[in-house]
């Protein structure tokens, strides 16, 4: 309804305006002269031809594809939006030449790449339908053989153009018909493949891997293209902006193509090498249908196991590895899988206490620091080099060494007496002897937590 009240009122648009520049020059040639001159009149001109584009892209649509899906819908308005901005970008670059022939030159490159796309997304829906009939095959081989001979067609007349007339916004088109070209080629092989195996009885093996190289070489064919365009888009005019993201698409869709075929090689490999098969006592404790073609299988050499347990066809496995290295149940990246832990002979080693164990390892002791003479129980040797050597960390009572060789009950009868010793006799004669009794007491007095102690770094003969 919308599109019947568009092409309605552009119609009638369009009749107003050219019956009105007929009323004014009366003549054929002045009135498309006043139109091309008129800024209101042209953009109603615009507006025609973009609603005729719209219903000629309706009937094509009607034509070669039918009913659209809806994915085939999300991502044609996806990749519009991407490419109308492209153009926008490409009008700034070639604002020089910009008139209705640009414009138009432009509009029908976008109206050949939403079909481009369109045939891709269908093409590659024929490896999910169950069936596909007769009528698919007429339209899409019929649809990529007119685009194929149009974009041929378009990069031949750029060709030529440059050849002639020097290097001109030509160039430009003829490089994006390159571009599609390689697309209709790459659709093309897989329209074949794809047929190929619905022809077979049994699923063919190979496909996924023609398609994994098939992808690759296409995809180093566009990056060349998108470089080449680049360095004589620098050389002979400026920078092409427009070209900067589908470059780099081409760039990450080659290189996501190139690690395909790496790790696929890899996995497969694994696979061949690493990977037990499946014995008959195996599948008979499980499910014996591969989820994959969903058939039997068999413990006769035919089936692998991976390392999550799960089991399936070889082929089929070899298959699924060509497009994504997981594990077709529980999506286990097969080449991150853990390696299996060799299981090493600890030896018995028997409990300490029991008769015939070995001793238990001596515990370490912490040193033991001797107070100088003359110096408080702070002293610490070693000090004195840091900032302020007059502050000195205090040093927590340190337990007396015992002789391992000495028997316990002597060692608790001699404690007390070390004890009495120096707390228990008179402080007579010398002031070493003050000085050796001053120690024990303040260690007696100070904690391991104590405040650190200011000593000058001088004797103090005067203190008592």
């Amino acid at each position: 309804m919308r599109s019947a009240l568009l092409s309605l009122g552009s119609i009638l648009l369009t009749f107003a305006v050219v019956g009105n520049a007929y009323y004014q020059k009366k003549q054929f040639y002045p009135s498309v002269v006043y139109i091309t001159k008129s800024n209101p009149s042209m953009g109603v001109m615009y507006i025609q031809a973009f609603v005729l584009v719209l219903l000629m892209g309706k009937l094509m649509r009607k034509i070669f594809f039918g009913q659209l899906r809806a994915a085939e819908t999300e991502h044609l308005i996806e990749r519009s939006w991407y490419a109308v901005t492209e153009t926008c970008l490409a009008f700034t670059v070639f604002r020089d030449d910009f008139s209705p022939k640009f414009v138009a030159l432009f509009t029908l490159l976008l109206f050949l790449k939403c079909f481009h796309w369109l045939a891709e997304d269908r093409v590659d829906y024929m490896e999910r339908s169950p069936v596909i009939s007769w009528l698919f095959h007429v339209r899409v081989s019929s649809l990529l053989v007119l685009l194929g001979i149009m974009d041929y067609f378009f990069v031949s007349h750029a060709y030529h153009s440059t050849l002639t007339k020097g290097a001109s916004v030509q160039l430009v088109f003829g490089f994006e018909y390159a571009i599609l070209l390689s697309i209709v080629i790459n659709i093309f092989m897989k329209y074949i493949l794809h047929s190929y195996d619905l022809q077979s009885e049994n699923p063919w093996e190979n496909k996924a891997v023609f398609l994994l190289y098939s992808e690759l070489v296409m995809g180093l064919f566009k990056v060349v293209l998108y470089l080449l365009f680049m360095t004589i888009m620098i050389k002979i005019h400026t920078f092409p902006l427009f070209a900067i993201r589908p470059m780099y698409l081409s760039l990450r869709a080659f290189k996501k193509a190139v690690n395909d075929v790496i790790m696929s090689r890899r996995a497969i490999r694994n696979m061949n090498t690493l990977y037990p098969d499946a014995t008959a006592e195996e599948l008979a404790t499980v499910d014996n249908v591969c989820i994959i073609c969903r058939e039997e299988m068999s413990g006769t050499g035919s089936s692998k196991k991976l390392p999550c347990n799960h089991i399936f066809h070889a082929s089929c496995l070899r298959s699924w590895f060509q497009r994504q290295q997981t594990c077709p149940t529980c999506r286990m990246d097969v080449l991150r899988a853990p390696a299996p832990t060799p299981v090493q002979n600890i030896p018995n080693i028997p409990p300490v206490g029991v008769p015939g164990s070995p001793p238990p390892p001596p515990q370490p002791q912490a040193p033991v620091l001797p107070n100088w003479p003359g110096m408080g129980p702070g002293f610490v040797p070693g000090a004195f080099p840091g900032m302020f050597p007059f502050i000195i960390p205090p040093v927590a009572p340190q337990p007396p060494v015992l002789n391992a060789d000495q028997p316990v009950a002597q060692q608790n009868a001699t404690q007390p007496q070390q004890q009495a010793g120096p707390t228990g006799g008179r402080a007579t004669g010398s002031e070493g002897s003050a000085a050796s009794a001053t120690p024990s007491a303040s260690q007696n007095q100070q904690g391991p937590n104590a405040a650190p102690m200011l000593m000058p770094p001088f004797p103090m003969p005067f203190v008592n």
